[in-house]
């Protein structure tokens, strides 16, 4: 049999629209989150695209499709191997994993978009095609800007004060330098006080073990223990995203399949890049949950 992951998309992958095929499967969810958020998730996925873009509504809208998604996977006596989730989307993976339920976290979901979207200090940018030696030993001598998401060898994030990031973009030799439309320094020092607030929510909700192996953005090695995974889930706002670290990781595991659970195709690309043995699916409508 298949070994197969389950991946899933974080801020960034939405899209207007998504979901809107859910409606019907899957209402009595819907209206679930609706009561947590005390707005509509359908109403903001059909909204105008900067609404959607708004780090309050994205992340809640994400995790509750991506919840749903896994749900009708399920339902047809599909079951992932192991699961990962890029930033946002980790909270999905260990929904997936039976770590908590859909609403504790949705609600872990909803304090996260609040607090990061009052985080007002900071920059982040995208590099694409550089050399990494380079960009290592510029950003060790550069104070106050880190490697933010490690997605393959080519690309990456960078986060921190707008200065340093400047800096970076300046210099360092790179074939494509986008900055992020975000109000913070996600995955970065820069968001400790945030990250403190939210950890005193984390403690008091109970994890429980995994059902099968999570990788975490902060630790790629795989593990089943809640304790262990709340522990790296607290470190996940100020630590960087190791996304190349958790895609070569896969074919150690034993996994040749992988199902990119959500909208759009963005991880599945950042691991064709880095993986090319892996077969690589999308799941991101009821069409494609159908075709599984």
């Amino acid at each position: 049999m298949t070994k197969t992951a389950w991946v899933f998309p974080g801020q960034g992958s939405q899209a207007v629209g998504m979901g809107n095929d859910l409606a019907e499967v899957a209402k009595d969810k819907f209206a679930e989150a609706d009561d947590v958020l005390g707005w509509s998730v359908l109403g903001r996925c059909q909204s105008e695209e900067f609404q959607l873009a708004n780090t309050l509504y994205t992340q809640p809208c994400l995790y509750v499709v991506e919840c749903i998604l896994t749900d009708l996977l399920k339902a047809k006596g599909i079951q992932p191997d192991i699961v990962a989730g890029h930033s946002l989307g980790e909270y999905s993976a260990l929904y997936a994993a039976g770590v908590f339920d859909f609403v504790s976290g949705l609600c872990l979901v909803k304090r996260r978009a609040e607090l990061m979207a009052q985080a007002a200090d900071g920059a982040m940018a995208a590099l694409m095609g550089f050399n990494r030696g380079e960009l290592d030993e510029k950003l060790a001598i550069t104070e106050g800007v880190v490697l933010a998401n490690d997605n393959n060898s080519g690309q990456v994030v960078i986060s921190g004060t707008p200065d340093a990031v400047e800096t970076i973009m300046a210099g360092v030799k790179v074939k494509r330098a986008v900055k992020l439309n975000v109000g913070g320094a996600f995955h970065s020092p820069l968001m400790a006080p945030a990250a403190h607030e939210f950890d005193q929510i984390l403690t008091d909700l109970p994890f429980k073990n995994a059902t099968v192996p999570v990788l975490s953005n902060v630790d790629p090695t795989p593990s089943k223990d809640g304790e262990v995974l709340k522990q790296r889930l607290m470190q996940q706002m100020t630590g960087a995203v190791r996304w190349r670290e958790i895609s070569l990781n896969l074919p150690e595991q034993g996994i040749e399949a992988v199902i990119e659970v959500g909208p759009g195709k963005v991880l599945a690309g950042l691991i064709k890049r880095t993986c090319r043995s892996l077969t690589l699916k999308n799941v991101g409508t009821l069409e494609q949950v159908g075709a599984i």
